[in-house]
């Protein structure tokens, strides 16, 4: 199944994030795809927010991984992984811990990473053309 929402605004961030919660109950690992300024941040903000997040959701950029907890107390992994020279930092992270606890990953600049992504993910590409963003989401079952 592919989803696509149009959005050109942020405000409407909150009622992505909604949908895409809703249309994907089951997925925990969504890997974002998109060129910088896209909105991946903002979005997982809103999951997060969704998800019960109270901490301060801010771009891991320098830190590769932040962990808040769910309004269920479950953690809830964000990656930035802009900044990853190669795999094997991923691997020193001990990446396989994360992608596969069962609890929600958010993962951005996951272009650098794709030979590690799990078996089973949320693709989340967001696309821009003339302030209008097209997110589609499909699940990844390889």
């Amino acid at each position: 199944m592919t989803t696509t929402i149009t959005f050109s605004s942020v405000e409407e961030l909150p009622t992505v994030a909604r949908q895409l919660l809703e249309t994907y109950p089951e997925e925990r690992f969504y890997a974002f795809f998109g060129k910088m300024g896209a909105g991946k941040t903002t979005l997982i903000k809103e999951l997060c927010a969704r998800l019960g997040v109270e901490d301060n959701v801010c771009s891991p950029t320098f830190a590769i991984i932040n962990e808040y907890s769910s309004g269920e107390g479950e953690p809830v992994y964000h990656f930035d992984f802009y900044r990853l020279k190669s795999l094997d930092e991923a691997y020193d992270l001990g990446y396989e811990e994360y992608f596969y606890s069962g609890c929600y990953c958010f993962s951005e600049w996951t272009e650098k990473i794709e030979p590690l992504l799990p078996e089973h993910y949320l693709r989340v590409a967001i696309d821009e053309v003339d302030a209008i963003r097209t997110l589609t989401a499909e699940v990844v079952d390889e």
